[in-house]
């Protein structure tokens, strides 16, 4: 049968995080709120790369802001090439009809 999975709020997991600095005993701080060791070292990690902002829910990236800027300028590159590909397709166009 499938386990379900159960899903921790951002607020949960941000002080999960901060307890795992406090304590000295990561594996005892996971029974107690009831996670596994592994899934607390893995918010730890998440939290050391990625800071504030963290944890931002279901279906979103997880980017430091550097990597925000990249995407977003990604998008605007991608876009202006489909452009200048539309623009040349009419250039080609309207230069045949004429003639």
């Amino acid at each position: 049968m499938k386990e379900v999975r159960k899903i921790y709020d951002k607020a949960v997991k941000e002080k999960a995080v901060q307890l795992s600095y406090e304590r000295t005993n990561v594996s005892e701080l996971a029974r107690e709120l009831g996670v596994t060791a592994p899934q607390l070292y893995k918010w730890r990690k998440e939290f050391e790369d990625f800071g504030e902002g963290i944890f931002p829910g279901k279906g979103n990236l997880k980017l430091t802001p550097e990597q925000e800027k990249i995407h977003e300028l990604e998008k605007r590159l991608k876009d202006a090439e489909l452009e200048r590909d539309i623009l040349k397709i009419a250039i080609g166009i309207f230069s045949k009809s004429g003639r």
